[in-house]
């Protein structure tokens, strides 16, 4: 008779991404990562720090400040604005969708605005919970409706992909099919944030997920020119897998041959096609992704070094510092003293 294999739910021994339980065969068998660019995508988990709708008469002018590991998104729901990011200005018409990825401080106004512009922070808003807000200010002009948000990215392949990014990404309504999704998804953030329903908030922050990460998505498919370099790696079917797999399973003794081995490729050829896509050799990537990994749960001050180095599987702390400071130029312990001070611990 053949061998009977039961399926089990399995949580990795090194939870080290919000990877959900797999179901898995009893045998130690990866599955293939068949969408790879798909699985960096998951981890791009965001949380809003702050959502807020902004009905706003004309003249006005809006200075909204950066914020380490945020990016910023404006969706017009009514009238329309001008975005200056730096030197560079655009319209935003209704039904428009602007990303702002990078630690940038940058404005917003009207087109009849000559005015200085307010720190959009220092203006009162109408709190209607902890994380969303209604502001309206303006000199009484023609009217227009904002949606702002601001959205966190705490996970390292999260800050790897959003720091490739450009200044600005720039979805136009004028550009979106009658049917698609995408503008639908627009409308229906618009109607929620004309009045607040019970559940409301919750509605629009999984919204704002959603065109975020759809933005991320356009802006990839529309550039053809950007997928060099890391997103070059990760699109590729068998590079791409062996990322995954080192995302995977961080704390796992690869070698070059045995991601090699895991992709069907040859030793040098893998070598060689890993480095001219990445930028850099392979066991340069595992170690600084360790590193990443081990500043996140550090930052969280959750996790201890001991823990840490641990979970990434090196068998002394001291070969885990060393590794720490090589890679990030900081000690560990450094950090989880700055987050004492900072969390008053």
């Amino acid at each position: 008779m053949p061998e009977r294999r039961e399926s089990v739910l399995v949580r990795p021994k090194s939870w080290t991404c919000d990877w959900p339980p797999r179901i898995l065969s009893r045998v130690n068998i990866t599955p293939p990562a068949t969408d790879p660019f798909g699985e960096i995508l998951h981890l791009v988990r965001m949380s809003g720090i702050f959502y807020c709708r902004c009905e706003l008469t004309e003249p006005w002018a809006l200075e909204l400040p950066s914020r380490e590991n945020c990016v910023s998104f404006h969706v017009v729901t009514a009238g329309s604005c001008w975005l200056e990011v730096g030197v560079e200005r655009r319209l935003l018409q209704a039904g428009d969708l602007a990303l702002v990825p990078h630690r940038l401080d940058h404005r917003l106004f009207s087109d009849a605005s000559a005015l200085p512009a307010a720190s959009i922070d220092q203006l009162d808003h109408e709190r209607l919970s902890d994380r969303y807000a209604v502001l309206r200010y303006g000199g009484g002009g023609p009217h227009s409706t904002l949606i702002c948000g601001v959205v966190r990215f705490a996970h390292p392949a999260s800050r790897h992909l959003v720091a490739l990014l450009p200044d600005v990404i720039h979805l136009k309504a004028a550009d979106f099919d009658q049917v698609d999704w995408l503008s639908h998804t627009l409308r229906f953030m618009a109607a929620e944030a004309l009045e607040l329903r019970p559940g409301g908030e919750t509605v629009i922050t999984r919204l704002a997920d959603i065109l975020v990460i759809q933005a991320i998505r356009s802006w990839i498919e529309e550039a053809p020119t950007e997928r060099t370099g890391w997103l070059g790696a990760v699109q590729d079917r068998q590079i791409g897998q062996a990322i995954v797999l080192m995302h995977r399973e961080p704390e796992r003794a690869w070698t070059v041959a045995s991601l090699a081995g895991e992709v069907a490729m040859s030793r040098s050829t893998f070598a060689a096609r890993f480095t001219a896509l990445a930028g850099e050799p392979v066991m340069h990537y595992l170690a600084r992704w360790r590193m990443q990994l081990a500043l996140a749960w550090l930052e969280e001050q959750e996790m201890s070094i001991t823990e840490a180095a641990s979970r990434l599987g090196y068998r002394s702390e001291a070969a885990f510092k060393r590794a720490f400071r090589r890679n990030l130029g900081v000690a560990p312990g450094a950090v989880r003293r700055s987050n004492a001070l900072r969390f008053g611990n």
